[in-house]
């Protein structure tokens, strides 16, 4: 008699590729592209919707918090309701939603109109990144997963160097209405492209609620998710003002914020492909080293970043060190749980946006009751014991 867990391996070795799709991996990195930019793209418009709508940065925030915690939920219940269903067709009707959310944004009278539209963003977030992030096993050879997954996860960083600084240049010059709108139209952009090249995609094995609890009995999973908490959390709670951080804290003039945040994307692009290559090698200890330069990179810029010149160079750095975090956590999350890809990144999807909620939300918090230097005191602190959790941390085989 074959068991359950028997079958699902027979399904997923059934399901291993025996050729690399490229411009699938490709298609998919489009969408975590547009993804990261809608979520993100708040940051570099902060003051101006807060203007427009009346409301404080601290509230305006609240662009970057709601879809991010409607993200977590999303990330693990939409393939739980799903069950079996193609996932290509899953990513269209995301995607499609995507394209919708954003046109409501562009549009939206009100600030109350504006957060609304934010959670149908999140409902497409956490639910194309939950199926997406896992894909590379589904479209490329074993022997090329890590390097699908830094492609994959290269849409993250290039958000943070087109998407976000672009989108903010085009918010600053043409008014934030006009940054949301291109935004939509960038999603149906992809949704054709996953249309056109995308594979099916039939679930080797259903994402249960049993199956999801299941991954918490599993250690490397279990550090893996409290690194990111931890480590997002922390990143989250300062970048969400480094607009206003690097006008006030390094005298940078407001119209150079968008080319110094498209600095720091690039460095973010370097890192997530050098990150991958040394993934191949050793997981654990590149994520480690990850953690470290983040810690590192952080606190070099509370401490040394009050001019234009070192402020820009040490977020520069800081870009490059977080370029790393999410293929180095994804493919942590991968190699934890391999017989259970697509639950262990649901779970992850989930904490990772839940983090970036939390982090913005308590960074408004800190900034609106304290000082600006607070949340970046925080977001050290935070990325410093997620440093610590994994250079402490024991793993098995798959993690070396």
């Amino acid at each position: 008699m074959t068991t359950p867990e028997q079958s699902a391996a027979q399904a997923a070795d059934q399901q291993t590729p025996t050729r690399n799709r490229w411009t699938a991996v490709a298609s998919v990195a489009l969408g975590t592209f547009l993804l990261v930019t809608a979520e993100q793209l708040p940051i570099g418009l902060l003051t101006g919707v807060g203007s427009a709508l009346s409301v404080s940065e601290g509230t305006a925030g609240l662009m970057v918090t709601v879809p991010s915690l409607v993200a977590a939920v999303s990330a693990p219940l939409v393939p739980v309701l799903v069950g079996a269903m193609d996932r290509r067709l899953l990513l269209l009707g995301l995607m499609g939603l995507m394209t919708l959310a954003n046109a409501a944004s562009a549009l939206a009278p009100d600030f109350t109109v504006l957060v609304a539209s934010r959670v149908l963003v999140g409902v497409a977030i956490g639910g194309f990144w939950a199926v997406a992030g896992g894909l590379a096993v589904r479209l490329v050879t074993t022997a090329n997963v890590p390097r699908a997954t830094a492609v994959i996860f290269g849409g993250v960083a290039a958000a943070n160097v087109f998407g976000v600084p672009i989108g903010t240049l085009l918010g600053e010059f043409t008014g934030w209405r006009i940054a949301f709108a291109t935004l939509g139209g960038l999603a149906l952009v992809v949704l054709l492209a996953l249309l056109t090249v995308l594979p099916p995609l039939t679930a080797a094995r259903p994402v249960r609620p049993r199956l999801l609890a299941e991954q918490f009995r599993n250690p490397g999973v279990r550090v893996g998710i409290l690194a990111t908490f931890l480590m997002v959390t922390g990143h989250f709670s300062a970048y969400t003002f480094v607009s206003p951080a690097l006008q006030s804290l390094s005298g940078i003039d407001e119209r150079l914020v968008g080319p110094v945040l498209f600095a720091f994307g690039l460095a973010g692009m370097v890192g997530n492909f050098v990150a991958g290559a040394a993934l191949a090698r050793n997981t654990h200890r590149t994520v480690l080293v990850i953690t470290a330069a983040l810690t590192a990179a952080m606190l070099l810029y509370l401490l040394l970043g009050r001019g234009p010149g070192s402020g820009a160079a040490l977020l520069i750095a800081w870009g490059l060190a977080f370029g790393g975090v999410s293929v180095g956590l994804q493919t942590w999350m991968i190699k934890a749980a391999p017989k259970a890809v697509e639950a262990a990144s649901a779970l992850w999807v989930s904490v990772f946006n839940l983090s970036i909620g939390l982090g913005a939300l308590v960074g408004g918090v800190v900034v609106d009751s304290f000082a600006l230097q607070g949340v970046l005191w925080l977001g050290a602190a935070c990325v410093l014991v997620a440093a610590l959790v994994v250079w402490s941390a024991r793993t098995d085989g798959n993690l070396r």
